[in-house]
């Protein structure tokens, strides 16, 4: 029988839905870097570990639900109870690395510098999977891969010295070596979470890894701060609330849904509108400026990212 032309066909359809989720996953992602910065300006005596350890509240009960939910695959449900001493190992290890660590230092980086300047040295790990990777397996980088790492790291350098020509800060190279760190530390966790991603599939990796790095948030703020109540305008509060749903929780799901009906390569390139979404959110909500050079170097980041990975793809 002849299928109308207005019905779009099942696979089609499919990968409509993937790119939307991929696309609200990025957005969401893209938001956090704004939402951080708000909430430094509505309180100067708001520190790292205190704003990561509201987010991190928020959204260990979601991670947990997650964690815990049976498995109705029998397959997986196999697998997860097959989890040996080791596995759990890698999984606290990518955990902290991944999401309390590198999040740390990108908390602690936006202190000293604008939102769409993170978003950008942030937005370079792809390219530092395919340095380290190249430098493990002990093979060379070719052709195409190095021009797109040229292209990223000048269009980084040239975003970087407009940011320092505009901004009189002296916290401008430690903000952006922060996150530069954060960049490299994701890269890492990425590098070592494949194992597990197929061992147990990502929705319940990301929800172990991610209840550790909440665990671990919460430990660090007992030891800097003790067991006391927060005394917080009420502003930061509703920003860690929307941090933690609309740029934590629901863009890791979104971003898994997605990864599963359109692939990790599609995704990724996809997922490259991010740092556009921050600089646009960044320019409206926190009155950055938009300048030709941060135009220009950002779209120098975006095309190397994008030829890496559609070659990873």
């Amino acid at each position: 029988m002849h299928q109308p032309e207005s019905v779009i066909p099942p696979n089609n359809r499919q990968a409509i839905i993937g790119c939307l989720f991929v696309l609200l996953g990025a957005f969401g992602f893209s938001a956090k870097a704004v939402l951080i910065k708000l909430a430094y300006d509505y309180s100067h005596q708001l520190d790292v570990i205190t704003l990561m350890v509201l987010r991190m509240a928020i959204s260990l009960p979601f991670f947990l639900v997650v964690a815990l939910w049976p498995v109705n695959n029998s397959t997986k449900a196999e697998d997860a109870q097959r989890l040996n001493r080791q596995d759990w190992l890698m999984i606290f290890g990518l955990g902290i690395l991944g999401y309390y660590i590198a999040s740390y230092l990108d908390f602690a980086g936006l202190q000293y510098i604008s939102a769409g300047l993170e978003r950008l040295i942030l937005f370079l790990y792809p390219t530092f999977v395919v340095l380290f990777t190249a430098a493990i397996q002990r093979r060379a980088i070719n052709r195409h891969q190095a021009l797109a790492l040229a292209l990223s790291y000048a269009g980084m350098i040239l975003v970087f010295v407009d940011n320092r020509a505009a901004m009189a800060s002296s916290g401008l190279l430690l903000g952006s070596a922060l996150v530069l760190a954060s960049a490299i530390a994701f890269a890492f966790f990425l590098m070592g979470s494949g194992m597990m991603v197929k061992r147990i599939g990502s929705t319940r990796f990301t929800a172990y890894s991610m209840t550790v790095a909440c665990l671990a948030t919460g430990l660090h703020f007992v030891i800097q701060h003790g067991v006391k109540l927060l005394n917080l305008p009420a502003n930061v509060y509703w920003l860690a609330l929307i941090m933690a749903i609309f740029s934590t929780v629901l863009p890791a799901f979104l971003m898994n849904a997605g990864i599963s009906r359109i692939g990790a390569g599609s995704a990724s390139i996809i997922s490259s509108i991010g740092p556009i979404g921050t600089l646009a959110l960044a320019f409206l909500l926190l009155n950055e400026t938009l300048t030709a050079a941060q135009l220009a170097g950002t779209a120098l980041v975006l095309i190397g990212v994008y030829v890496v990975s559609r070659a990873k793809a």
